[in-house]
């Protein structure tokens, strides 16, 4: 696993070690970003369930100003914490251990607002629609914001969602990357 491209491209990356979480493989990340990206100008990104925090700091390579990256698991954020290192820019990303609900629930209070967002939850306990709708809810969400679900084929995301649209939905083997965007609230 490496950091495909931007500021810190090329650098290596840890897995997670065990069996809990899957790591986004590199093809798979640089496809993502050619669809959303493939650089950025500023913003702030969020992880809701980190893992290796690959997906974050690759964001960040490629221009993102500050990303927060949750995961519950403690080798889950103690990978992330040595992964930040690599980048040696540890000031560009807050790490936070914990039920993303509740955590969700704190950012919501210290009105973090954000521009992208990942969403790629252990596939047994997916409930992707009813994160989006949370963070929407709370108020975590820019206009425009792009959120990338990273499901398997079980899931069957919705093509329409309400206050956000479809960008693209793509299949990559047993991992299925789906793309939302917020829209503007009607007047």
């Amino acid at each position: 696993m490496r950091i495909v491209a931007g500021d810190f491209g090329g650098r290596r990356l840890k897995a997670v070690p065990g069996m809990q979480t899957r790591p986004t493989t590199d093809k798979v990340k640089e496809a993502v970003f050619n669809i959303i990206g493939p650089y950025f100008d500023g913003g702030q990104s969020l992880d809701l369930f980190a893992g290796s925090g690959g997906l974050s700091i690759e964001a960040v390579s490629r221009g993102v100003d500050h990303a927060v990256l949750i995961d519950r698991q403690y080798q889950a954020i103690k990978t992330i914490k040595d992964n930040i290192t690599v980048t040696k820019a540890a000031d560009r990303f807050e790490v936070i251990k914990g039920d993303a609900q509740r955590v969700l629930d704190r950012l919501a209070t210290q009105q973090d607002r954000f521009d992208l967002v990942f969403l790629d939850p252990p596939y047994a306990k997916q409930q992707i629609v009813k994160d989006i709708t949370r963070c929407d809810e709370l108020g975590l969400l820019n206009e425009g914001c792009r959120i990338v679900c990273e499901t398997d084929a079980n899931a069957q995301l919705p093509e329409t969602l309400a206050g956000f649209k479809l960008i693209r939905r793509q299949d990559y083997g047993i991992t299925i990357i789906t793309i939302y965007q917020k829209v503007e609230a009607e007047a």
